[in-house]
């Protein structure tokens, strides 16, 4: 294990949220623009919520495959390597694109790199930290790709606002950082030490008929919330519609991951103190009320003051699902449960954005946001039965 002597976190740890800060910054500022590259190019709502839901719902499989992979032959980086540069590999070439179809060619070649590297890099960081930092270290990874998420969205808000570039030159800008990001793998991350092996203590099998019972207890709850929990692009399309300029959609999309940056390593630290489920209830219930109140206004201060409320969800319910999955799971085999969990937040969000972008053109835009709502509350009644049903087996 690396030696604590970067701002406090193993070194791992450190530079790992440096490359997700990079690649986030990269992704960002292509995500922030993208639905109105799309409906630039006459895509219906349907469509935009197809493209994100295909691109992730297919390659998610890959996420538990690379978990269960990396487990068993005890290597995370070259997984990190080859997805993250895929990444960078990707972007320029939007910049080429004439019709949505291509789109979706190149972000499910993208969002092919998120599976390989997205298990192995959390399983990265959980062996790179101990137990009692467990939430802190997630926390300040969870900082660090939201502080991406911060530059990236505005530096395409002023490229578009002051400049103003085309999108295509924003897609060929943004794949700078991208390569920052590999290159900070490659130099300055490494194999985390799990567990030494001699001929005589042989290396177990890795299984995933291992994995607790309990852990799939909690997918279930994750996987009802994923439902009702469709593509961000949704809510970029509904603020775009109450009549802003269209530069100012990736700035609003800014103050979310500012918000969830704020309070990351705090909630981080908070769930290390008293447990996970209370938090992930709490993001599930704020959730809630986020998505009620898209569905219930068209008005962009309201909408400011719920971008605010959903940056505290994000950084209420991501740090305490990781740091959870890392509670319940054995070292042997963090990659297969980050892989597990992964895959099923990715594969869910294809029934989850289609079903969201049906109900946006062929009901009205406030049913997808609505629909939202119900399911959270309801994750939010499972997840509290998981947390009873958890406290009665330890007594």
């Amino acid at each position: 294990m690396s030696e604590k002597n970067i701002w406090g976190l193993r070194k791992n740890v450190f530079f790992t949220g440096l490359t997700s800060f990079f690649t986030d910054t990269s992704t960002k500022m292509v995500y922030s623009v993208m639905p109105l590259f799309l409906l630039s190019m006459g895509s219906s709502k349907t469509t935009i919520s197809l493209i994100e839901g295909i691109a992730e719902s297919t390659a998610s499989l890959l996420k538990a495959i690379s978990g269960l992979w990396s487990d068993k032959i005890g290597k995370k980086k070259p997984f990190m390597i080859i997805g993250y540069g895929l990444t960078a590999i990707v972007t320029p070439i939007y910049a080429f694109v004439t019709m949505p179809i291509q789109v979706l060619y190149f972000r499910f070649v993208e969002r092919i790199g998120k599976g390989l590297r997205a298990a192995p890099r959390d399983s990265l960081v959980s062996a790179s930290a101990s137990k009692k930092e467990m939430g802190k270290s997630f926390g300040f990874h969870k900082a660090m790709d939201n502080s991406g998420a911060i530059i990236g969205p505005l530096i395409a808000f002023m490229l578009l606002k002051y400049i103003p570039i085309s999108y295509s030159n924003i897609f060929l800008l943004a794949t700078i950082p991208a390569i920052i990001g590999v290159f900070t793998i490659i130099f300055f991350i490494k194999e985390p030490k799990i567990r030494q092996y001699t001929s005589k203590d042989s290396k177990p099998k890795v299984s995933i008929k291992d994995i607790p019972k309990d852990f799939y207890f909690f997918l279930v709850v994750i996987f009802v919330f994923a439902l009702g929990n469709s593509t961000d692009t949704l809510l970029l399309i509904k603020t775009y519609e109450t009549g802003i300029d269209k530069a100012y959609v990736p700035f609003i999309y800014m103050i979310f991951n500012s918000v969830s940056v704020v309070l990351a390593i705090p909630i981080g630290k908070l769930s290390d103190r008293i447990g996970r489920e209370k938090l992930i209830i709490a993001g599930f219930l704020v959730y809630a009320l986020v998505y009620f109140g898209f569905g219930s206004f068209n008005n962009i201060r309201i909408f400011i003051l719920l971008f605010i409320l959903y940056g505290l969800y994000s950084a209420l319910v991501d740090t305490s699902q990781k740091a959870m999955v890392s509670d319940i799971v054995s070292k042997d085999l963090k990659g297969t449960g980050f892989g597990l969990y992964h895959a099923i937040i990715g594969i869910t969000l294809l029934p989850a954005s289609l079903i969201a972008g049906k109900l946006y053109d062929n009901v009205n835009a406030q049913a997808p946001f609505y629909f939202g709502s119900i399911m959270a509350l309801s994750a939010a009644i499972l997840m509290t039965v998981f947390t009873i049903y958890k406290k009665k087996k330890i007594a």
